[in-house]
């Protein structure tokens, strides 16, 4: 399936906020989330186009054999995994956090984008190469983009974003919607205003609103 022809596709609106509620991100500094969310465009989602093979994945970025969900599954087993040969990970122990669920089979296992492949590509990613929406698919270097979660858990959430989806547990849900934050602004993704007031009433109610965000290529 072919991207969508944006050519004579008119500016999409855009909601800034005001200047002197968008401190500067810098990278690793920590910031209060809600200053991250303020410093996000706000823009109308885009539901054009969207197909999941637009975001290849799982790859083996390092070259290590091993693939990025069996990379996931290893570095978030909480007992050490057994495998067949290098990366065919056979049994390990896994906490969703988003259902409180224990799981051994890594079968059981599905690797959760906490910002959604197609919430990624209706606030920004639509526009990116092919090889950043790689990237963004298969994100090793920030350790909250890819979380192991009960494929209920994942199917759950599927593609909605916090103001239709969050998890139970309200430490959680903070937790969240801060790595939420983060990752949209690591990768310049927008949010639409629905979707912020959500982010911003979940935040208002947490007790730690820390967190940081990683620098990306543009």
């Amino acid at each position: 399936m072919s991207c969508e022809d944006e050519t004579n596709r008119p500016p999409e609106p855009e909601v800034t906020r005001p200047e002197e509620t968008t401190p500067p991100i810098v990278e690793g500094e920590p910031m209060d989330a809600l200053g991250v969310l303020e410093s996000l465009a706000v823009r109308p989602e885009v539901d054009e186009g969207y197909d999941r093979a637009l975001f290849k994945h799982w790859v083996d970025a390092d070259g290590d054999g091993c693939d990025t969900r069996e990379e996931v599954l290893e570095a978030e087993s909480v007992t050490p995994v057994t495998t067949v040969g290098v990366c065919d990970i056979e049994r390990g122990t896994w906490f969703s956090v988003f259902d409180g669920d224990t799981i051994t089979n890594p079968a059981s296992v599905d690797i959760n984008h906490i910002v959604p492949l197609e919430e990624a590509w209706q606030s920004g990613a639509r526009h990116w190469t092919p090889e950043r929406r790689e990237a963004f698919a298969n994100d090793l270097v920030d350790e909250r983009s890819l979380r192991a979660t009960s494929s209920g858990a994942n199917r759950d959430q599927g593609e909605a974003d916090p103001a239709a989806w969050l998890p139970s547990d309200q430490e959680v849900a903070c937790q969240f919607v801060v790595d939420w934050v983060a990752i949209k602004a690591s990768w310049g993704l927008a949010v639409d205003e629905v979707e912020r007031e959500a982010i911003a009433a979940t935040l208002e109610g947490c007790l730690d609103r820390t967190t940081t965000v990683v620098a990306r290529d543009t």
